[in-house]
């Protein structure tokens, strides 16, 4: 193998370049990126860059002379715009094209938008510097911030905003915040937030956006307008996928990878947010979109390139800070686990996710020492029962039924 092209110049296809380069390959690597900036962090955009301001060079995940060091060759500011996977050559919007014999598939997902909201300039999502950038410039002026989604975007975002002094109301169609980790999590999120001056709405969805002059009106369900100086739409994400319509990649919500990470194309692998594979540690597929996962699927991919094939094997970890609060997930959590809190007051929260009589997730808030535990537990399948014996509330539903 000569030539190794990664497309997406993300957290996933850094680390699968720096992984080639530690197993050994001299060949030249290609990394394709379609933002014209050096690769960059993105848990903080949410956060300290919305608060401070968007420095560039403190988000980089390698400065310029690492790449140079490294032989990495940067082709930034091309997106892919399609794959032929029989004459190998990878395609790009300027209308070049790169041949390759190995290719890492690392570009991550874009924000899911809502059709109505395209043309408003007070509706924003936030995925990307750019994004952050025009978020930034728009909290700055300061008056009312409406956040759709309730996830982890959406009430980092909400919490940064208080910090700036802005309104700020959070709405989503589910019954709390952060509805997958069930209802527990979920009110406890909620009251963190309602103490800081944040209005929760949930259980209502938004009928219609309205623009009115540089502000947006936010119709909702009940029939309640919001009038909004800006409004963030975070409603999850989508794999940035389409550049491989027509190849020989099969993708179905992310590329669909074998246990190792190929992906049945000969001389392709992915890695990170795009990648969709089954994870026998759970014996389920999935797709995880969390900075651990990027890094470890990189590391992956690269090794499975090379010809060092096994199956990817991971406990998910992921976090959320939040004002005080700083959530750490291990696991897999889904509506048809059941829960047991193990420790809650107003504070701190730990609560263990079970199925099928094994635990397979837990949440930790402001909890750190027992976060490992857990996550052992997790990796060795300990019974759900060995844990919950412990809580001190009966378990139940971790999510109400809709």
């Amino acid at each position: 193998m000569n030539r190794v092209v990664v497309v997406g110049a993300s957290l996933a296809g850094v680390s699968a370049a720096e992984s080639l380069r530690e197993r050994g390959f001299d060949g030249d690597i290609v990394l394709v990126g379609a933002e014209d900036r050096l690769p960059y962090t993105r848990p903080p955009l949410s956060k300290a860059a919305l608060a401070d301001g968007v420095d560039e060079s403190a988000l980089r995940l390698r400065e310029p002379a690492w790449f140079e060091e490294q032989g990495v060759t940067l082709r930034l500011g091309e997106a892919a715009t399609a794959l032929d996977t029989r004459d190998r050559v990878l395609r790009l919007g300027a209308g070049t094209s790169i041949g390759y014999d190995g290719l890492v598939i690392a570009t991550g997902s874009i924000s899911r938008r809502m059709p109505m909201t395209l043309s408003m300039p007070a509706v924003h999502t936030l995925r990307t510097h750019d994004d952050a950038c025009r978020l930034r410039e728009a909290l700055v002026r300061g008056g009312h911030l409406v956040v759709v989604g309730a996830g982890f975007i959406g009430l980092e975002t909400a919490a940064t905003a208080r910090g700036m002094g802005l309104e700020v109301t959070v709405v989503d169609v589910m019954p709390a915040p952060m509805h997958r980790f069930g209802e527990h999590v979920g009110a406890w999120f909620r009251d963190l937030h309602e103490r800081n001056g944040v209005r929760i709405v949930c259980s209502t969805g938004v009928d219609s956006l309205r623009a009115h002059g540089d502000r947006a009106h936010v119709i909702l369900d009940t029939g309640e307008t919001l009038i909004a100086d800006t409004v963030l739409v975070g409603v999850g994400g989508i794999p940035a996928t389409a550049w491989l319509t027509g190849s020989a990649v099969r993708c179905a919500d992310g590329v669909r990878c074998e246990p190792d990470l190929s992906t049945g194309v000969p001389g392709v692998v992915a890695a990170g947010d795009a990648a969709r594979w089954h994870n026998a540690l759970f014996a389920e597929t999935m797709r995880v979109e969390h900075w651990t996962n990027a890094v470890e699927q990189g590391v992956h991919a690269a090794g499975t390139l090379l010809g060092e094939p096994r199956p990817f094997e991971s406990v998910p970890y992921f976090w959320t800070d939040q004002f005080e609060a700083k959530l750490r997930c291990v696991g897999r959590i889904s509506p048809e686990d059941t829960v047991a809190v193990l420790r809650r007051d107003a504070s701190s929260l730990v609560a263990a996710y079970g199925r099928d009589g094994i635990v397979r997730g837990a949440v930790c808030i402001n909890a750190p020492r027992q976060l490992a535990t857990l996550r052992s537990a997790i990796a060795d399948r300990t019974p759900f029962r060995d844990i919950a014996g412990h809580a001190p509330s009966a378990t139940s539903p971790a999510a109400p039924r809709r």
